[in-house]
């Protein structure tokens, strides 16, 4: 189990829990009020950490190892899902899941980056960060969901495109900019969830939708916090203060407009609660879908268009 910093109080207060129970069952002890008041303090601690969390603390959190990922998310919420394989050019990027399957009964596209859990299943996945062939792959299933008219979700959490130099040879920026163009031009809804880190264009390649929203805790900015302060003071050591100049949080993103809704999270955090997170993500994507299948396509495209030419004017 990883633990921050701040996450170890609770921690041991579970684990007394967790030992009255045991306690209780070997020797049929009444422990039930002693549980209560634990389960009470415990609450009251996570209200008081997560009530009004510092940057730091929230760029620990989005990038904590055990948060759900989008295979978490499709095992909550997609029936009789089938993962597609490969770009049809290269090979297949274990970095992003691509798929179809139901939500609720209705078809969908599956589009997310995909993490590791562990050191072996984050090499494995590129630890979330997509080659080229990646973002091809997503742009295929994109396109094949257009042609069977089928709404798109996507799940983005990286820290940002693999900055190597077979990827770049491979056509990295090329790959990402035609992803943007697809996105902007299909004629399907596309709903888009930030559910950990958005990094740099890496997240937005697969980020263009009519509806965006970021779990409470994501962040999600143009650059990471540690590559703006390599840049900007030479230095990693500034990555807080270059955070807080980015405004990379949900709350700020909100604020200026980049996306239209804050899902909120479990008490304390996602990774705490996948069932109550995955509903909660649900209940927005079945929002936005219900409103998005009524326009025709050509208001769809409209309205897309409209509201990310908003979003990258007002800031220039």
């Amino acid at each position: 189990m990883f633990l921050l910093d701040f996450e170890k109080p609770i921690y041991e207060i579970e684990q007394q829990i967790q030992q009255l129970k045991e306690t209780a069952k070997q020797q049929g002890f009444d422990v039930e009020e002693e549980i209560r008041q634990l389960e009470k303090k415990k609450d009251e601690i996570l209200r008081r950490e997560f009530e009004n969390l510092s940057i730091d603390k929230i760029i620990k959190i989005a990038r904590h190892p055990q948060r759900p990922y989008t295979l978490d998310f499709v095992e909550l919420l997609i029936e009789d899902f089938v993962e597609l394989h490969g770009d049809r050019r290269f090979a297949d990027d274990k970095a992003i899941v691509t798929g179809f399957g139901y939500l609720d009964g209705k078809k969908v596209a599956i589009v997310g980056h995909q993490k590791g859990k562990n050191t072996k299943d984050n090499l494995f996945r590129n630890f979330g960060m997509a080659n080229p062939e990646g973002y091809r792959k997503t742009q295929r299933i994109m396109k094949l969901a257009e042609k069977f008219n089928i709404p798109i979700i996507t799940f983005v959490d990286t820290p940002g495109a693999y900055p190597g130099i077979g990827a770049e040879e491979r056509g990295q920026s090329e790959a990402i900019a035609s992803n943007l163009y697809t996105m902007f031009s299909l004629k399907v809804p596309v709903v888009c969830v930030i559910t950990g880190e958005g990094g740099s264009g890496g997240a937005l390649a697969i980020a263009v939708g009519d509806r965006v929203a970021m779990l409470e805790f994501a962040i999600y900015g143009v650059i990471s916090p540690e590559g703006c302060s390599s840049i900007l003071w030479r230095d990693t050591a500034h990555s807080i203060d270059a955070a807080k100049a980015m405004r990379v949080t949900a709350r700020d993103l909100y604020e200026l407009g980049v996306i239209d809704e804050i899902i909120k999270e479990p008490l304390g955090g996602a990774h705490r609660d996948y069932e109550a997170t995955a509903s909660a993500i649900k209940e927005f994507i079945n929002k936005s879908l219900s409103e998005l299948q009524k326009l025709s396509t050509n208001k769809l495209l409209k309205q897309r268009w409209e509201k990310w030419r908003k979003m990258t004017t007002q800031f220039l």
